[in-house]
Order: C-alpha cells, then sequence, then structure tokens
C-alpha cells in the first residue's frame, strides 16, 4: 500500500502539478500588486472611479451590492488582460522564434502492389516499379 503511494507521489505529473501550484500562487501576488498598484489606478485617472463597491440597490430592507460585482468582473478582465499580454503573446513569440514551425514532408500513397509509400505525384514505384 505504501508502494503505490509512493509511485503516486513520484510520478511526473503529480510533482509537475505541484511546482504549477506553488509558482501560481507567487504569481498571483504580482499579478494583483500590478493590477491593484498600477492598472486601477490609471483607470481612476482616466475614469474617475476605479472601484464600484460604494454601488448598492436597496431592495425591500436588503442591499444588493451590485457594485462589488462590477469591481470583481473588471478585476478578473484586468488580470487576464494582464496575464495574456505580458506571459501568454511574448511565450509564444520566443517559442516561434527558437521552434520555428518544422516543413510538412511531401504527401505520399501507398503503392497498390507492394503497399510502400511513394509520392503523390509518381507514376512508378520506386520499390517495385510498378506503374502507378
Amino acid at each position: 500500500m505504501l508502494t503505490g503511494f509512493r509511485n503516486f507521489i513520484l510520478r511526473g505529473n503529480v510533482m509537475d502539478l505541484a511546482v504549477a501550484v506553488i509558482i501560481g500562487a507567487a504569481f498571483t501576488a504580482i499579478v494583483t500588486a500590478l493590477t491593484a498598484n498600477i492598472i486601477n489606478p490609471l483607470l481612476g485617472a482616466v475614469i474617475g472611479k476605479p472601484n464600484f463597491d460604494d454601488l448598492v440597490l436597496h431592495l425591500h430592507g436588503g442591499d444588493i451590492k451590485y457594485g462589488t460585482f462590477i469591481t470583481a468582473i473588471i478585476n478578473f478582465l484586468l488580470i487576464a488582460a494582464v496575464v495574456y499580454f505580458f506571459l501568454v503573446v511574448p511565450t509564444q513569440h520566443l517559442l516561434k522564434r527558437f521552434n520555428p514551425p518544422v516543413a510538412a514532408p511531401p504527401p505520399t500513397k501507398a503503392c497498390p502492389q507492394c503497399l510502400g509509400d511513394i509520392p503523390v505525384a509518381a507514376t512508378r514505384c520506386k520499390f517495385c516499379t510498378q506503374p502507378v
């Protein structure tokens, strides 16, 4: 029983997931600081109000805090934009630069006689010399 648990813990994907969660938690602090300290104040300077938490609808003695929901949506969109434009786009650019696309091999077809792969434009099989 303990051997199975040890094998489960030491599998590569479990360790990769653990590292990803730890790095993700550390990166969350960076993205939150960027949005809270740089982007939201810039929006506040342009729009006039970066936080909509004070928008409340009073309905039959109850408070519906729709402003908090709007603020959460805006924060989510800001964080998604920061992740996309500062992580995904540069990473894709670097991957294209360092890993250029590999040219696809020319299309082939099977020879009806010997089933060898020959180019589509071939008129004779290079293995059995039968006309195709």
